[in-house]
């Protein structure tokens, strides 16, 4: 009977190191948090409010069920905002930006008590659609392709100065895609088919009136050398002639000798055409 108290007394020794070693091990869970490399932490406490001071990397101590942190990713983050707005001739145009964003990390209280944890999902699409739509307004759509870069820099400058209003940072602002309208596309093409007929036109004239030009020079020529034989004739008489002729004879009687259907009969002065062997037909030439 005795032996019974002692072992009550042991386990009850026994629980009371259990929930002692129980509760050391929540201690960890409930009273630290880690804050990993690129977050910073917003403190939130229910009897003070949000902390002005901004944790950084590691492990911080808490009050349970008093202070909660919020985690803020510091790392730069893409954005893409998508706007289809009218042009300065009202021509539809759909346009693609890709904004590159991180907060300020010194006004992460600021931003937790405005904005919160989504601060980017609250401001960029308002903003980015806001600017893309007034500075693409002051276009054309012609001027759009021509001056892409202005634009961008134009939409660069003013989505800066509206995210600085809201304490976020903006590493690049940059338009990935600009479409336009099916009937906006057609028209251009119809333009380009049009100035590529306008330069073929145009070199087509220019070939003819380079002809011209050589018809010209050529008949010029040939005058001026009709001239000089007629001056030629009359100052020296038909020399020229004679000697033409005597080389247009000479040519002909070297064409007529090299061909194998040609045969002369010195004595007689008559020459023979011997054409298609011996029953072809003859032929006498004075």
């Amino acid at each position: 009977m005795a032996a019974a108290p002692a072992a009550d007394a042991l386990l009850t020794t026994i629980s009371r190191f259990g929930f002692a070693a129980a509760g050391l091990s929540l201690i960890p869970m409930n009273c630290l948090y880690n804050v990993d490399g690129g977050e910073r932490a917003v403190m939130f406490n229910v009897l003070s409010g949000i902390s002005e001071t901004v944790r950084g990397e590691g492990t911080h101590f808490k009050v349970p069920f008093i202070m909660r942190p919020f985690l803020y990713d510091i790392k730069t983050r893409p954005k893409l905002i998508q706007t289809t707005t009218p042009t300065k001739d009202l021509q539809t145009v759909t346009i693609h930006c890709r904004l590159l964003f991180k907060p300020e990390i010194e006004n992460l209280p600021v931003m937790h008590m405005r904005l919160g944890p989504d601060y980017d999902e609250k401001v960029l699409p308002s903003i980015g659609n806001e600017v893309v739509k007034s500075i693409i307004a002051q276009y054309n759509a012609e001027q759009l392709l021509t001056q892409r870069e202005r634009v961008s820099k134009e939409i660069r400058s003013a989505i800066i100065e509206r995210a600085g209003g809201f304490h976020i940072l903006m590493d690049d602002v940059s338009i990935t895609h600009l479409t336009y309208g099916k009937e906006f596309a057609k028209a251009i093409e119809e333009k380009q088919a049009a100035e590529q007929e306008a330069e073929r036109q145009k070199f087509v004239v220019q070939k003819a009136e380079q002809e011209r030009q050589a018809t010209v020079i050529r008949s010029e020529g040939e005058a001026a050398a009709a001239t000089l034989i007629s001056e030629a004739l009359q100052q020296h008489g038909s020399g020229l002639i004679e000697v033409r002729r005597i080389d247009t004879a000479r040519e002909i009687a070297a064409t007529l000798g090299s061909s194998g259907n040609v045969m002369y009969l010195p004595g007689s002065q008559q020459m023979l055409l011997n054409v298609g062997g011996a029953g072809g037909a003859q032929r006498q030439a004075q």
